[in-house]
């Protein structure tokens, strides 16, 4: 049965005002959002985006690139916290700020950061660090089993003025890798030094806007972010799922 070319014209021209209309909608619905919420709650950070999640009726706002709340369709409540799906066991929040906090890799300032370079140095591994985190040090251990590895290493003094100086000592000594590890693994602090130090000032201000708060955090070739020391294991498993986009 031939249908008539007025017919699925008209039919067309339905589904384009039920998706405009749906648009519509969709668009009143977050003005509704960002309204309210600016109204009542002026201490919130400008509203990036709002959008949909998978439960019916609440609405993720994104403030400060990566913070996350919830809200309803009216912006009536504001919810703080993580948005758990029970049926498929995944932290909704988490897996969001973890897409929303990831770098491209290519884009890291790398003339901010020392490299080594061990065995075929093929995989790649960026690291911010502060040489009085005892965490960093657990970590650095862990990572001299790691062979065929380039590491870039980004120090950020955030820990106290002494942080400072020895990041100041590191990065100016002739051999910065051997004066970071001799600290680091074997405990012999760095000789005093000095040089143009704008690098550490770029890192933290590379940092602050980043959100990259705590020592050690590491950054993977497909962008992926770890915060906290990681084992031996879990960096060459990381390492070997991480693929360059």
């Amino acid at each position: 049965m031939k249908h008539h070319p007025l017919s699925a014209a008209l039919r067309l021209a339905g589904l384009a005002a039920l998706l405009a209309g749906s648009l519509g909608s969709a668009l009143a619905q977050e003005a509704l959002i960002r309204k309210n919420l600016a109204e009542r709650l002026p201490a919130l950070a400008k509203i990036d985006e709002v959008s949909k999640t998978p439960m019916n009726g609440l609405y993720e706002i994104r403030v400060n690139d990566s913070d996350l709340f919830y809200t309803d369709a009216e912006g009536n409540f504001l919810i703080q916290g993580n948005l758990l799906d029970t049926r498929n066991r995944r932290n909704l929040t988490e897996e969001r700020v973890e897409k929303l906090s990831a770098i491209d890799f290519a884009a890291l300032p790398l003339k901010d950061a020392f490299t080594q370079v061990r065995g075929n140095g093929k995989r790649q591994l960026a690291v911010f660090e502060d040489p009085n985190c005892g965490y960093c040090k657990r970590f650095e251990r862990d990572l001299q089993k790691v062979n065929d590895v380039t590491i870039h290493t980004f120090l950020i003094p955030i820990l106290s003025p002494d942080s400072a100086e020895k990041s100041k000592n590191i990065w100016c000594a002739k051999d910065k890798a051997k004066a970071w590890a001799d600290w680091m693994v074997r405990e012999q602090a760095p000789a005093k030094a000095s040089c143009d130090t704008g690098a550490l000032e770029r890192n933290l201000a590379f940092s602050r806007k980043h959100k990259i708060t705590g020592t050690p955090t590491l950054f993977f070739v497909d962008g992926t972010r770890v915060p906290g020391a990681i084992g031996t294991d879990q960096i060459e498993k990381t390492l070997a799922s991480a693929k360059a986009p």
